[in-house]
Formats: C-alpha cells, sequence, structure tokens
C-alpha cells in the first residue's frame, strides 16, 4: 500500500507539521475559504471504544447510525451503513423501525435525513458544529435577493434553479418554491438536462441558476452537456447584482453560485502535474467538486462512489492518484494493498467539520439516547420540509433513480 502526497522524494505521507492547520497556513493563490480550518483530535482511548460499544448494544434496533465516507475509521467502525450524503438519508428512509437515526456527518445531511423520514422518527448529529462550508456560502436571504436580481433583468422566468445535494434545507426549500430540483454529483448532467428542457432545450436560451458549488456546475454544463464556458457566469453574493451586468445575465445559460468545497478547491493543476513526472502511468481520479482545471487535466472524473467503484474495478499494481477528502483516500489505500493510491494534493487537508464527529461525540449521543435523552435533535421547518421534499422527490423523479 502507498499513500503519499506530492511533490516530495520519499513517497510517505507528510508529517503533521506538514500540514495546514487551525489557520496556521493558508495559500493565497486558492479560493476564499480554501484553506484547513481545524485540526484533527487523537486517536480515542480504548476504554472510550468500549464504551461506544456497550452503548451502541444497548440501543439495539432502536437506533440507526449512519457514517459519511469522510468520517474517521473509528466512527465509521460504529456504522451500520456508509456512503454519500444522498445515499445515506435515503438509507435513513428505509429503516422506519429505528427510533433514532445518527447521523454521522455534517448538519445539511442530517436535515435531508430528517425531511425524508417520518415524524415519528428522530435525527440526531453528534455534534452540531459539523457543518459545511460550501453549504454555507448560499443563505437563504442571498439566495432569496440574487433571484430578485434576476427578476430586475428580465430573466427570472427563463430560469430554473438546481441545487446540490449539499445545501441546506431553505435552499432545497426555496428550490422546491421555483419548480427546480435537487442534484448530487452523481446525477448532476440528468439534472441540468431536465432543467433545460423546462426552458427551451440545452440549445434553447433558457438557464440554470446552480447552487452552491460553482465547480459541480461549470464541470457538468460544459464536459456532459457541450455548453462552453463563456456560457457560465459566475454570481457573487457578495457584490452588488451579483457582480454581473444585466447584459451578461441574459447572455448566460449557468449563473453559478460563488460558492465551493473547501477541500475539492485545493486541488491543483500542478499537483496533477507534479504526480504524473512522479508516477508515470499514474491514473488521476478526481471529484467533480474539484476546479475546471483540475478536472479537465484528470484522467476520470466521478463522485465519491464513483471513485470507490473505480479503486475497486482497478487492475492489481496499477497506481492512482486520488483528489478528494484524505480520509477516503486512506481508507481506500488500506482496502487495496495491491494498488498504488497516492493522495493528489502536496499538504494534507482533511475535511475539518465533519471530521468534527468524532467518537467522543457519538459516544455522548448514544449514552445519552440509551439514557432516555434526546440530544442534538435536528428538526427542519414544517414548510422548509414540504418544499425540499418537493425538490428532492422531483430529484428521484428524474431518468436513472
Amino acid at each position: 500500500m502507498s499513500l503519499t502526497a506530492f511533490p516530495q522524494t520519499a513517497f510517505t505521507e507528510p508529517a503533521p507539521s506538514a500540514l495546514l492547520l487551525l489557520g496556521r497556513g493558508t495559500d493565497l493563490a486558492s479560493e476564499r475559504g480554501v484553506e484547513c480550518v481545524g485540526d484533527l483530535p487523537a486517536p480515542s482511548d480504548p476504554d472510550l471504544v468500549e464504551r461506544a460499544r456497550a452503548a451502541r448494544a444497548a440501543l439495539g434496533d432502536r437506533a440507526f447510525v449512519l457514517g459519511h465516507h469522510y468520517q474517521r475509521d473509528e466512527v465509521i467502525d460504529f456504522a451500520d451503513v456508509t456512503g454519500d450524503s444522498f445515499k445515506l438519508a435515503r438509507e435513513a428512509a428505509a429503516r422506519p423501525d429505528a427510533e433514532f437515526v445518527l447521523f454521522c456527518g455534517v448538519h445539511f445531511m442530517a436535515e435531508s435525513a430528517d425531511i425524508l423520514t417520518s415524524d415519528a422518527q428522530q435525527v440526531v448529529l453528534p455534534d452540531l458544529a459539523a457543518g459545511c462550508s460550501m453549504a454555507d456560502m448560499a443563505a437563504i436571504h442571498q439566495v432569496e435577493e440574487a433571484w430578485d436580481v434576476l427578476a430586475d433583468a428580465g430573466v427570472a422566468e427563463q430560469t430554473v434553479p438546481v441545487t446540490y445535494m449539499n445545501s441546506t434545507a431553505a435552499i432545497k426549500a426555496f428550490t422546491g418554491r421555483h419548480g427546480g430540483t435537487v442534484c448530487t454529483s452523481s446525477n448532476a448532467h440528468v439534472a441540468l438536462r431536465w432543467a433545460f428542457d423546462k426552458v427551451g432545450g440545452v440549445g434553447g436560451t433558457g438557464k440554470v441558476l446552480f447552487m452552491p458549488d460553482q465547480h459541480l456546475g461549470r464541470n457538468t454544463a460544459v464536459r456532459a452537456l457541450g455548453l462552453s464556458l463563456e456560457d457560465c457566469v459566475v454570481f457573487d453574493p457578495r457584490k452588488p447584482g451579483g457582480g454581473l451586468t444585466v447584459q451578461q445575465l441574459r447572455d448566460a445559460r449557468m449563473i453559478l453560485w460563488r460558492g465551493h468545497c473547501s477541500v475539492h478547491g485545493r486541488f491543483s493543476e500542478r499537483n496533477v502535474s507534479d504526480i504524473r513526472a512522479a508516477v508515470p502511468g499514474v491514473n488521476v481520479l478526481v471529484h467533480p467538486e474539484c476546479r475546471h482545471e483540475v478536472v479537465t487535466a484528470a484522467d476520470q472524473v466521478g463522485s465519491t462512489e464513483y471513485i470507490i467503484k473505480a479503486l475497486d474495478a482497478a487492475e492489481p499494481g496499477s497506481s492512482w492518484a486520488v483528489g478528494t477528502e484524505l480520509n477516503l483516500v486512506r481508507r481506500l489505500a488500506k482496502a487495496h494493498p495491491d494498488k498504488n493510491v497516492h493522495y493528489l494534493d502536496s499538504t494534507v487537508c482533511f475535511c475539518s467539520t465533519m471530521n468534527r464527529i468524532d467518537l467522543p461525540h457519538l459516544v455522548w449521543a448514544m449514552e445519552s439516547l440509551a439514557a432516555g435523552r434526546v440530544v442534538n435533535r435536528i428538526v427542519v421547518d414544517a414548510d422548509d420540509a414540504h418544499w425540499a421534499r418537493v425538490a428532492l422527490d422531483q430529484m428521484l423523479a428524474l431518468p436513472g433513480h
């Protein structure tokens, strides 16, 4: 097994001193918010592992534990199911007998689980501070103001909103109210084609407002639908009118929200060229949340589930550089000792908010539930839940589901 970061002469994972942690270092060439903003606690004490086992056993079938792929191993060890955000929300909905759904992920994921589960079930997020920087880049008041800008420009009626799963319940509800749909990184191309078909097709003049990840929207529009980079504009909610002229809005086909993933946004075209120079014949596999130049330079692009399946199907002895969250890359390297798995970036960046769900928080949540105390319950406003469900149901109605 080889898990390394580049450029280096020795193919070993960087020492902790090489990490960008807690604001100790930033990359000024990166986008706003693209830095590592939190450290990882040390592995939990073995006594805590025993407490976790005891609490999980005490809850039995009353609890269903979901673990996102980006969680650390000691949390994944207690998950009944692992997966990406939407798979886990659907798995929660498929367990109606579970009284408690413990979501080891981030806030928007727990919201989706609450929307899709029954009123009799209670969704618990072990640490309420586990948020998502990308989801936080699109606040509901900003999106509503942006829609007013589109209306003033005379383009709102020919614009369909599409929001990525990585968004708040309020943004999903906005999307549902305005006739749009939710998408995942796996079906974004299907969702975009559906949205364009509502306003004259990909070859027409209609538009999509894509939130909150500009990179997934741009990559999908250009690579899967054949639109050009010139068809895409970026709406910056921090600037008057989104920083765009009325004519730019009228000419655009894809109005991309200025948002991004703070982990995937770190990968650069230089990372790709460095790994190719260091490992001849390497396959570069990246997530579509990466920047367009990274996606263009890669060999394969796909969702978290796609990345996992690609490594599963890879030939023994093959070399891979994976551009996604490090916990998952580590796990893939461990699962495939017959392949050379490398981390794409030259400095290591965990999803710090995802990693707030550590074993101490999970133990506290499980022990509290076992003692009859419901902690950190996630409840979505009824009206938002209704309209978010409309948008989610539209996604489920798309071809391929």
